[in-house]
C-alpha cells in the first residue's frame, strides 16, 4: 500500500492532519492499532469512565513505581481506538492560556506564540458560547458547547470563588482565562464529538483517505529518509509506503517508541537494545511532563447530587433516555463549571485549574463516596518535575518503560499544599453553606503539612496530560527532537505532530492543544503559507505582581 503521506495514529493531531491534506488533495493512509469508536461507551459523554478503563479502547499503559509516590504504579491511560484519546477523554476543552504558547516560542518554538496558534484554534472550531469574533471560531469542524449547569452546585462554585475574591470570566478560552466560569467541552448533539468525529469521518468521505488496521513497528529510513512505515497486520509484516512522508501522530507515549524503534533516539539507549542509530538525537523520550490533580470531597446536605443516580437503576435511566433522545443527564460529561486561578503573587497567569463535579466520585468511576457529595479536581499546570519514555526491548509488542518522576521537587509539594489550602478556603464561602455538611477527602483532621503531603502522597492521581517526549525547538538545540516545521532533526520526510512536541505543558487539558497542532502541522507540510498571526491581547491581572487573586 502506498500513498503521498502516511499517518501513524487515529488520534486528536492526526484526524485534524488527515482532513486538512485530504482537503488539499493528497492522498493518505492512516495507521491505527484500534478499532471503531461506535457504540454507547464512547459517544454518550456521561459514560466517559467506562473507555478510558477498558482494554478494547485503552492501551493500558502504566507509569513505573513512582518513587516519590510511595512506589504507586500511576495508570497512563491512551486511546487505541479511531479518535485515539479524543474517543476516551472527558471531552474538556482548554486552550491553554496565552503565555503559555508565548513561552514554547521563547523555547524556540519559532512561529509558535500565541498569534501565531490563534488563528489555528478560531479555524478549528465551531464555537456555541455566542459572538466573539476576536477571539473564538464558529465555522470549524470542532464543535464546542457548554453543559446547562442546572444543577445549583454548579453556580454555587462560581459564586464561592467571586466570593473570595476571585474574578469571574465568561470564557476562558477567550480574552481571560483567569477566574471561575461555565466550563466548555466537544460535545455536540449529546454526543462525545471526538476528532473521529469533526474530522476523520468528513475526511474518509473524500476518498482521498483511508484508514489501515496494524501495529506500527518502525519508520523505515532508507539513506536518511523516511519511506515508509513496517505494520504488523493480519498476523503478517508489511510495509506501508509513502510517497512524500511520515508523520507520526501516535501520542506522547508511542510517538517517541516509535522513534527509538527507527533508530531516532539517544545512541547508548539505542545500542543497549541492538537497534542501528540513524540520528543521535538524546531529546527523544526526555522532558515527559503532565498534570497531577486531587479529588477535594464534600459531603452535601441536600439530596441534589448525581448520587441518587449511581445504582444500576438510575443508570440505566440516564443511558435510556440518551438513547432515545440524545437529551438529558447522559449527554454531559458533568464538568459544567471550572476555575483558573493563580497560586500566589508574582504569578503572573493561573497555575491552578478546578474541574467542579456534582458527585463526589473517583475518575475511573469505580467507587463513590457514601451518599450525597461533591467535588473539586484541583491541581498546579507547570510542575517542574520531568520524566522519560524508553524501550522495554526492540519488540515493538512490548509497552514502553514510563517513569514522570512525579512531585521530584520541594515547588511540586508547596504547590499542592496551596491547591488543598485554598480550596478549603472556596468552599467555605457563604455560596456552599446551603449545600455542604463536611469534608470527606482529606478530612478536616489533615491540617499539618506532613498530613498533608502524606494525603497527596497517597491520593494524587494524573488528570493525563503526558506531553513533551519529542520536544519542538531549534535545529541546533541538541535536546529538540522536531524543528519549528515538526520535522524530526537529522531525519528527512519525518515529522511528528502530536503532544509529543509541546515544549512545555499547557494550562488545562490538552485535547484542544493536541488538535491544533495536527491543524497548524498540516499547513506547514503543504508549504502553503501559515495563517496570519492574530495579535489579540489576553487579560493578565493587573495586580499580578502584589496579589494573588
Amino acid at each position: 500500500m502506498e500513498a503521498d503521506y502516511v499517518i501513524v495514529g487515529a488520534g486528536s493531531a492526526g484526524c485534524a492532519l488527515a482532513y486538512r491534506l485530504a482537503e488539499a488533495g493528497r492522498k493518505v493512509l492512516v495507521i491505527e492499532h484500534g478499532g471503531t469508536d461506535a457504540g454507547p461507551f464512547i459517544q454518550m459523554p456521561a459514560a466517559l469512565s467506562y473507555p478510558m478503563n477498558m482494554g478494547l479502547y485503552d492501551w493500558g499503559f502504566q507509569t513505573e513505581p513512582e518513587p516519590h509516590l510511595g512506589g504507586r504504579r500511576l495508570a497512563t491511560p491512551r486511546g487505541k481506538v479511531i479518535g485515539g484519546s479524543s474517543s476516551i477523554n472527558g471531552m474538556v476543552y482548554v486552550r491553554g492560556h496565552a503565555r503559555d504558547f508565548d513561552h514554547w516560542a521563547d523555547e524556540g518554538a519559532t512561529g509558535w506564540g500565541y498569534a501565531d496558534v490563534l488563528p489555528y484554534f478560531k479555524r478549528m472550531e465551531h464555537w456555541h458560547g455566542g459572538d466573539d469574533a476576536e477571539w473564538r471560531g464558529t465555522r470549524g469542524p470542532l464543535h464546542i458547547t457548554r453543559g446547562p449547569r442546572a444543577n445549583p452546585l454548579f453556580h454555587a462554585f462560581v459564586e464561592a470563588g467571586k466570593q473570595a475574591g476571585y474574578p469571574v470570566t465568561a470564557d476562558y478560552n477567550g480574552h481571560q482565562q483567569e477566574g471561575f466560569g461555565p466550563m466548555e467541552a466537544t460535545i455536540w448533539k449529546g454526543r462525545r464529538w471526538s476528532a473521529a468525529n469533526a474530522y476523520l469521518k468528513p475526511a474518509l468521505k473524500t476518498g482521498n483517505v483511508e484508514v489501515v488496521r496494524g501495529l506500527a513497528r518502525r519508520v523505515v529510513i532508507e539513506g536518511g529518509r523516511a519511506t515508509g512505515v513496517e505494520i504488523t497486520r493480519g498476523g503478517g509484516i508489511e510495509v506501508i509506503r509513502a510517497r512524500a512522508e511520515v508523520i507520526l501522530a501516535a501520542s506522547s507515549i508511542n510517538s517517541p517508541k516509535l522513534l527509538l524503534l527507527s533508530g531516532v533516539g539517544p545512541a547508548a539507549d539505542l545500542a543497549e537494545h541492538g537497534i542501528p542509530v540513524v540520528a543521535d538525537r538524546p531529546g527523544v523520550g526526555a522532558n515527559l511532563q503532565d498534570h497531577l490533580e486531587i479529588y477535594m470531597q464534600f459531603q452535601a446536605s441536600q439530596p441534589i447530587t448525581l448520587y441518587k443516580y449511581w445504582n444500576l437503576w438510575g443508570k440505566a435511566l440516564i443511558g435510556a433516555q440518551w438513547l432515545l433522545t440524545g437529551k438529558g443527564l447522559g449527554a454531559s460529561n458533568q464538568f459544567e463549571s471550572c476555575a483558573f486561578i493563580r497560586s500566589r503573587a508574582g504569578v503572573d497567569y493561573p497555575d491552578i485549574q478546578y474541574h467542579f463535579l456534582p458527585i463526589a466520585v473517583r475518575y475511573d468511576g469505580k467507587a463513590a463516596a457514601g451518599g450525597h457529595g461533591f467535588q473539586a479536581h484541583v491541581g498546579p499546570m507547570r510542575s517542574p518535575s520531568r520524566g522519560s519514555v524508553t524501550l522495554r526491548s526492540a519488540r515493538p509488542e512490548d509497552a514502553p518503560v514510563i517513569r514522570f518522576n512525579y512531585m521530584s521537587t520541594e515547588q511540586d509539594w508547596a504547590d499542592f499544599r496551596t491547591c488543598v489550602r485554598l480550596t478549603r478556603e472556596i468552599f467555605g464561602q457563604e455560596a456552599f453553606r446551603p449545600y455542604l455538611k463536611a469534608e470527606i477527602q482529606p478530612g478536616s483532621a489533615v491540617q499539618t503539612y506532613a498530613e498533608i503531603d502524606a494525603f497527596i502522597r497517597e491520593h494524587v492521581e494524573s488528570a493525563y496530560h503526558p506531553c513533551g517526549t519529542a520536544r519542538m525547538g531549534r535545529a541546533d538545540d541538541p535536546m529538540a527532537v522536531v524543528d519549528p516545521e515538526c520535522r524530526v532533526i537529522g531525519v528527512e520526510a519525518l515529522r511528528v505532530a502530536d503532544s509529543s512536541i509541546f515544549p512545555r505543558v499547557t494550562n488545562g487539558n490538552l485535547n484542544g492543544p493536541s488538535i491544533m497542532t495536527g491543524e497548524k502541522a498540516a499547513d506547514h507540510i503543504l508549504g502553503k503559507g501559515m495563517l496570519a498571526p492574530l495579535n489579540a491581547e489576553p487579560w493578565i491581572n493587573p495586580n499580578w505582581r502584589v496579589s494573588q487573586r
